[in-house]
C-alpha cells in the first residue's frame, strides 16, 4: 500500500500536467469569405443631353414615316398569309422560307405597332382597302404560280428596299445637322435609324430570297413587276398622306 506522502506527490504532479485549451483542441473555423467591399461613392449625374426640339415639319415627317412603315408591313404579312396555302399545295419543301418571312414581317408590323402607339401616330384611313388588295394581290400571284408569287416578292421588295434607304437618308441628314450645329442626338433617335437599317436589311434577304427561288422566271416577268412595283409606289404617297 502507497504511502499517503506518495498519493500527495501523484496527486500534485497530475494537477500539474496542463490541459490544451478547448480553442486549441477545437480551431475556430476562419472564414475565407471576403468582406463585401466598401460601397463606393456615387458617380456623378450626367449632364443632361442637348437635345434639339423637332419642328413641326420635322414631327409631321417622322409621323408619315411610322404611318406609311406600318401600312407596309400590314400588307406585307397579308401578302404572306395569302400565299402560302397555295404554294404549299404545290411546293411544299417551301414551307421554311415562307415561314421564315412571315415571321419576319410579323415582327416588323409589331414593331411599327408599338411606334405608333407610343408615339400617338395616326394609322393610315385606308386600312380596310390595303388589306383587301394585298390579300388579292397575294393570293392570284401564288394560284399563277411559284414563279410569279416570287416575283411579286422581289417587285415589293425591291420598292420597300428603296424606300426604307431613303427614310435613313433623310434621318441621317437630321443628324448631321444637329451634329454640326452642336446639338446632341437623343437615343430613342439613334435607335429608330439601327430599326430602320435592320428592317431594309431582311427585307432585301427576301429579294434575295425571291430571286433564288425563280422569280424572274415569271411569265411575262417585266409586266409582272412593272405592275406591282407602281401599285407599292402608289400605295406608299397615299399611305403618307392618308
Amino acid at each position: 500500500m502507497a504511502s499517503p506522502r506518495r498519493l500527495l506527490r501523484t496527486a500534485r504532479q497530475l494537477t500539474s500536467i496542463k490541459t490544451p485549451l478547448l480553442t486549441s483542441q477545437f480551431p475556430r473555423h476562419v472564414s475565407t469569405t471576403p468582406s463585401p467591399p466598401s460601397p463606393s461613392p456615387p458617380s456623378p449625374p450626367l449632364p443632361p443631353k442637348n437635345l434639339k426640339p423637332l419642328t413641326e415639319s420635322q414631327r409631321e415627317m417622322l409621323s408619315s414615316f411610322l404611318r406609311v412603315n406600318q401600312a407596309g408591313e400590314l400588307a406585307a404579312t397579308l401578302i404572306y398569309t395569302a400565299q402560302t396555302p397555295p404554294i404549299l399545295a404545290r411546293e411544299p419543301h417551301l414551307r421554311p422560307l415562307m415561314k421564315h418571312m412571315y415571321d419576319q414581317e410579323a415582327d416588323h408590323l409589331r414593331v411599327f405597332n408599338s411606334l405608333i402607339a407610343k408615339h400617338r401616330v395616326r394609322p393610315t384611313a385606308l386600312y380596310p382597302l390595303w388589306s383587301v388588295l394585298a390579300t388579292g394581290l397575294g393570293w392570284s400571284t401564288a394560284v399563277m404560280g411559284k414563279e410569279a408569287a416570287m416575283a411579286c416578292t422581289e417587285a415589293v421588295e425591291t420598292e420597300i428596299g428603296g424606300h426604307y434607304n431613303a427614310q435613313i437618308r433623310e434621318l441621317l441628314k437630321m443628324v448631321s445637322e444637329w451634329e454640326a450645329e452642336g446639338y446632341d442626338v437623343g437615343e430613342e433617335f439613334t435607335e429608330l435609324i439601327s430599326t430602320l437599317r435592320r428592317i431594309r436589311d431582311e427585307e432585301l434577304e427576301h429579294l434575295d430570297h425571291a430571286v433564288e427561288h425563280d422569280a424572274q422566271k415569271a411569265e411575262p416577268h417585266w409586266l409582272l413587276t412593272g405592275v406591282i412595283r407602281a401599285g407599292c409606289r402608289g400605295a406608299i404617297w397615299v399611305s403618307e398622306r392618308v
